[in-house]
């Protein structure tokens, strides 16, 4: 499910990005929980999104500091 509304964001955004991400993991975790009621859904919405947003930004600090870490243009003798 995440995958398919990730993808038809993509398809509808033109462009991938972190936000489709948060996006899916929220509109993931509000599907799953549709049964449970208004709540419960909007809750587990919320839960999605955030942990996707905590994931998404762990991935963009390892990016920036392992690109920090190896600079090819640095000559150290």
């Amino acid at each position: 499910m995440f995958s398919a509304i990730d993808c038809t964001l993509v398809a509808i955004r033109k462009k991938e990005d972190p936000m489709n991400s948060i996006a899916s993991g929220a509109l993931t975790g509000g599907l799953l929980a549709i049964r449970s009621g208004p709540k419960v859904m909007a809750g587990s919405a919320v839960l999605g999104g955030v942990i996707l947003a905590i994931i998404e930004g762990v991935g963009l600090l390892t990016s920036r500091w392992m690109s920090s870490v190896h600079d090819p243009t640095f000559n150290s003798y």
